[in-house]
Order: structure tokens, then sequence, then C-alpha cells
């Protein structure tokens, strides 16, 4: 039955109006309280249901009902709360577990049967959930098949971890997903908590069904074998609710092998387990092992997928200071699975930074696997520093090889942003158009030119350069954010450039982040999302500085009169020989081998670069000098002194740089403690300071 907030009933089942006997006739409309014939207390009990349901947990109560015909019986009540959709009055659903009467109960085979085989199977097959399908299972079992009743599944196939070690005695490990009883549910829930990872000793019923994979029962359990499972489990209150009971342990076989077992048990005064239960319980027992193998390799492979994308993509995102780097990944619904979006945040030497945001098409551990290749190569790309188009053509060539063995692409955009003179050069595979925000509020889809996916086409990629505005956002996402089932691809932009109104300028990067996944979670159908948003702001005209030099002779000599005017302005005297020197033989490579005037330039960007620029797009390589070679050893001076250098291509020719890093701070002395007042030493009399001089 759907229930409201306030336990009215809302909706039910056929069955629901010829069982129970509303006071007025109809239980659409009726309060829980006046199905219940009871005391007091169990106003108090629907009360609990009323709250834990509210609240959005589970809680389950035995309650007596009023019956159409016969006496009020005790029913199992378990209450589950439901997630509305456009404020549905339906705030929880309550399951009635209600037995029939005790002369009449496990009489009939036809009953059981269609109870067990007929519905149950329909109503579970559309999850895949291992946990919310042993429950299901589990209440169809109790009250139709038994009075209380445990479902188990070997460790070793359901935990999470590594399989634990088989026992010297031969004993398994297993874990009760789900367990229910028709009467004192409380007390068999703690006796046998679900969760609970226990082995059975040997000699029982339950090991023998696990050792056999065949169906063990037993009329009546002696207090011999229940003392003794008690025992095994330090569990006093075990052996009461076993002894004197009817057993039966179905296997739960598929393919040849034994993934658990069902439990069921009747009380004393019940008619006791017999052939034809056995058989009953066997064709339950193998229709259900099918799902329960199903839903447990489901979620080995989600698990797996999710494990692998996670720990492939950045636990940590780097940028120049000035630039804030946000981001965001959800993964997809258990209806769409594990995909392959990914996001990176590049330092690239000289204040700038590479921000890529990839979608690799598919779903499951393939697309992790080709979005961790494809992550590998970016970095790598990215430190090579290749222009975005490059890169972009370089991981197309890698998705046509990746696609030789098996079919695949991925779309991606890929933008650099250089923090000295806020340009910005992005390139783009197949992917949505990034939206720039800027400083006023206003917003645009970056116009890039088109290209195919990565791994489709072989046509060249183009990139595009931007001016940026100081204070701008830029935003990379994936579709998944703008793309769903129910609405347009259009209306999910329109509604990306609603939440960076021109007010969001002035919120904190952390809750634009958040506001980008607000109203995505609760889609059945979502595929995974990434996020990457960056505010893009230049360095300080204080950490710079820029000269171009004529193609002289004398350049390199005036270059390190520069450069050492500039150490001494940003503290940096003991870098300054050392600055000086690597500046001079980068300078006279440039005019050694290129024509035209020479840009130099220094930033002081968490670390000292020094960039020398030219016209000629040649990139220099280190190479092997002679002992009697003049020239050659420049490069080889730059390259044992500096941390790290390298050199880029430009529209213009070449950039070549090398790095060095900033002297350490030295330690502030401690505080020392302030007194309230000055401590005087006690002086010591003349005379006796005289009397020491003597002696």
């Amino acid at each position: 039955m759907g229930i409201d907030r306030t336990g009215r009933v809302v909706q039910h089942d056929r069955s629901a109006q010829e069982i129970l006997a509303p006071p007025s006739g109809t239980l659409l409309g009726t309060p829980l309280n006046d199905l219940v014939a009871g005391t007091p207390a169990h106003a108090g009990s629907i009360a609990s249901l009323l709250e834990a349901a509210n609240a959005g947990r589970e809680a389950q109560a035995v309650l007596t009902f009023r019956a159409a015909h016969g006496n009020p019986v005790d029913t199992v009540v378990t209450v589950q709360p439901m997630r509305t959709e456009n404020g549905a009055s339906a705030a929880a659903l309550a399951i009635l577990r209600m037995p029939p009467p005790t002369v009449e109960q496990f009489l009939d085979p036809a009953i059981m049967r269609h109870a067990l085989l007929d519905d149950t199977f329909r109503r579970i097959g559309a999850t895949l959930d291992l946990d919310q399908m042993a429950r299901g299972l589990i209440n169809v079992v109790v009250p139709h098949f038994s009075n209380a009743a445990g479902l188990l599944m070997l460790e070793s196939l359901i935990a999470a971890d590594e399989a634990p070690a088989p026992q010297k005695d031969g004993s398994h490990l297993v874990r009760r997903l789900a367990t229910a009883s028709d009467e004192d549910a409380a007390t068999w829930q703690a006796a046998f908590p679900t969760g609970e990872v226990l082995r059975y000793p040997k000699g029982t019923p339950y090991a023998e069904c696990l050792d056999t994979g065949k169906t063990v029962f037993e009329s009546i359990m002696t207090t011999e074998d229940a003392e003794r499972v008690a025992e095994a489990w330090m569990r006093k209150p075990v052996a009461e609710l076993l002894t004197g009971t009817s057993l039966l342990a179905l296997p739960l076989n598929v393919q040849g092998s034994t993934l658990g077992f069902v439990a069921c048990t009747r009380r004393a005064g019940f008619r006791p387990f017999d052939a034809y239960d056995a058989e009953i319980g066997m064709e339950f027992a193998a229709r259900a092992a099918v799902y329960l193998d199903n839903g447990r390799r489901y979620s080995r492979e989600r698990a797996t997928a999710l494990t692998l994308q996670r720990s492939l993509l950045p636990t940590g995102l780097s940028a120049p200071s000035s630039v804030q780097v946000r981001h965001r990944y959800l993964p997809g619904s258990q209806l769409i699975e594990v995909g392959g979006d990914w996001y990176e945040s590049i330092a690239l030497p000289g204040a700038r930074v590479a921000l890529v945001v990839g979608d690799v098409a598919g779903h499951g551990v393939r697309a992790a696997v080709t979005m961790g290749r494809l992550r590998t190569a970016i970095q790598t790309l990215a430190m090579l520093e290749l222009p975005p188009a490059e890169s972009l053509q370089q991981l197309n060539e890698l998705m046509q090889v990746i696609g030789q063995r098996e079919p695949h692409f991925a779309t991606c955009v890929y933008a650099t942003y250089d923090a000295v003179n806020g340009q910005m050069e992005v390139a783009s595979a197949g992917h949505l158009p990034p939206l720039l925000v800027h400083p006023d509020g206003t917003s645009e889809f970056l116009d890039v030119a088109p290209a195919p996916p990565l791994g489709v086409g072989e046509g060249p990629i183009a990139s595009r350069t931007f001016d940026v505005e100081d204070g701008s956002l830029l935003v990379l996402y994936t579709d998944g954010l703008v793309e769903s089932r129910d609405r347009d691809i259009d209306d999910g932009l329109k509604r990306l450039q609603e939440i960076f109104a021109p007010d969001s300028m002035s919120a904190d990067l952390e809750e634009l982040a958040k506001s980008t996944l607000a109203g995505v979670y609760a889609d059945e159908h979502r595929d995974d999302i990434a996020v990457l948003i960056a505010k893009l702001q230049r360095i300080g005209k204080d950490q710079q500085a820029s000269w171009e030099l004529d193609h002289e002779a004398i350049s390199a000599g005036k270059a390190r009169s520069l450069v050492n005017d500039v150490m001494v302005a940003w503290h940096l005297d003991s870098l300054a020989p050392l600055t000086r020197l690597l500046t001079s033989e980068l300078v006279t490579n440039a005019i050694r081998h290129a024509h035209g005037p020479v840009t130099l330039r220094l930033i002081k960007e968490g670390t000292l670069v020094c960039e020398v620029a030219d016209s000629s797009p040649a990139l220099p390589r280190l190479q092997h000098v002679a002992d009697d070679d003049e020239q050659g050893r420049g490069l080889q001076i730059v390259s044992q002194l500096a941390h790290r250098w390298g050199a880029r291509r430009t529209t213009a020719g070449k950039v070549v740089w090398c790095e060095l890093q900033l002297p350490a701070e030295p330690p502030k002395p401690p505080a020392r403690p302030r007194t309230t007042a000055p401590v005087s030493k006690p002086r010591t009399p003349r005379r006796h300071a005289a009397r020491r001089r003597k002696s």
C-alpha cells in the first residue's frame, strides 16, 4: 500500500481491499490506525514507522490488523520511503506480510507454488541490486513458505576486497543478505542480523547444504543441534529460536556451482517440511540463483569499472597561482553504468595551463580503460608542449590504432591559457563548445572550428585563439550535463547559461561547481558527467619582465645587464649569476641560428622561468659535443645547470626556456613571549661581592 506522510492509504493493490477490514468499507483515505486492532502501543508503533519513513529510513514492526474474514491477524509491516516526483502524495510504501490462519498455512502445494513462482520473479526482474533482490526474495518466502527465512551467499563471491582464505576444516565463510520472520521480527533480526559474515560449523544442515549443493531438511531441530549452532556463534538466543523447528536448506546452484543457500524455518505447530516442500523450494531456489548470479556479476563489473575509472581520474589539478580550477565528476546511474568521461588541468612552463575535458563513447570497463589511455597520452603531449590542435591530432591517430582491435571513438576539447598575456587557444574534436563567461556576467559558447570525434575522421583539426578578460570563467563539460532522454540539448545548454548568470560572478567557485550538477541526481537514465570550471586571471605585472633585443652580437651582454637589474628588484640576488649565464647562452643561440629580433621574458610564478623567443621554427636538440668542437655546448650548460628546460613552437617561430628553483625563504624566528612585567635578577650585596673577589 502507498501511504502519505500522515499514514493515510493513498493507493493499494486488489488483494488489500479483500483482506483488510476498513471501518468505512473503503480502504483509500483510511488511516493505518483505523486498520489496527490493538492497544495504544500499536499507535506508538505506527507513529514510529511514519517518523522513520518521513526521515528517509526503512522500518519494520509487528501489528495486529483487522481481517475481513476471521479474527485479527498479527502482521509484519515494513515501511519503505519512496522517492516522489512532481509533488506526489505517497511518501512511503507499506508492505504487509499477513500469514493465513495456522490451520490453512503451508498445506496446499498449489498455493505455495503460485506464491513462490508466478509473480515473484516478475516483480524483482527490474532490479540488479543484490541486496534489494535478496530482500524481495525473502519477503516472498515469508510468510508464503515458512515462518522465518534467511538468504546467505558465499563471501568470496560478493566481497569487494580480496577473497578470504579457505579454512583448514573446510568450512565456508558466508554473508547473510536478507532475513525475515512473521513473528517477533526484531528478535530474529537480532539473532540473525542482515549483513553478518559468519561460518556454519561442520556437521550442521547449513554446512552440508553448501558442501553437497543438495537440499537438506530436518523435520525437527533437536536441542543439541540448536545449542551447537548457538555455541559456535556465541549467541544464546539462537538455540531457543531453532529448538523444535523444522528446517529446510535450499542450495542456490547455477552453472554447476553453489552460490549459497536459503534457510527456511517453520515453528512448532506448523506442518514440518517434507519432500513436496523440498521440490517446490528447489524450483524456487534454482530460478533465484540465476537472478542472484546476474546481479552479482553486474555488481562486480560495475564496481570494477567504477574503481578503475576513479583511480584513473586525476587526484589533484595544477594551474598557475592566478588561475582557480574546480571540477566535478558524477558517475552514470546504475541503468547507464560507468562511462569514460575525464578532465585534466595541467600547469605548463611559463605561467600557462592546459584545460582538457573528454568523453569516451560507451560504458563499462572498456570505456574506462580507453579513458585511461587517452588521459595518459594527453599528459605526455602536454609535457611536450604541443599546441592544442596538434595534440588532438596525435590523440586521433592513437584512437585509430586502438580502433583496429576494438572500435572506439571519443570527443575532446583542449584549451591552453597563458596567464602572462591573457590569450587562450582552443581546439575541439566532436565535443560540445566551451562556455566563456565574461566578468560582466554575459556568456557565450566559443565558436571553435568543428572536427570529427577522435578515432572517426582523418581530417585536420584547427584551433582558435581568444583574448580573455581577467576574471572570466571557462566552463568545460561533457554531454551528460546538458543532454538526457527527457530534455533537448538546446534546453540543457540554455540551463547551463542560466546557472552562470551575471549574479554568479560574485559567487564562490566551489558553489558554482555544485550548482552545475543540481537537478541531475534524480535522473535514472543519467550518463556520467565531467565538469571543469576555471577562473582565468593574468599574473601580476610585478611577476614578469619582457624585452625585445636586436639581432646583433652585443645583445647577449645587454640581456645579462637587464636580467641582473630584475634579479635585484625581485630580491633574488643569489640566483643572479646563474640566471645571467643561462640567459646569455639562450640569447646567443637565438641570435646565431635565427633571424630578426629576439624577445627575452622572465616570469616568477612558483619558479623562475627564462624564455627566449625567435623567428626560427627549428627546435634545438641536445647533442654530443667532441672535445675539440668550438660550438654546441650552450644547451649542455643549460641542461646541466637549470632545473629543467624545453622548447615549443609558436605561430611566429619558437620559444626556448629554462626553469630555476626559487631559493627557500629563511624560517622566521619564533616570537618571544611577552611578559607583563620585567623580571629583575636578585642583587648581591656589595660587601658579599667584595669578599668573593678577594677569595
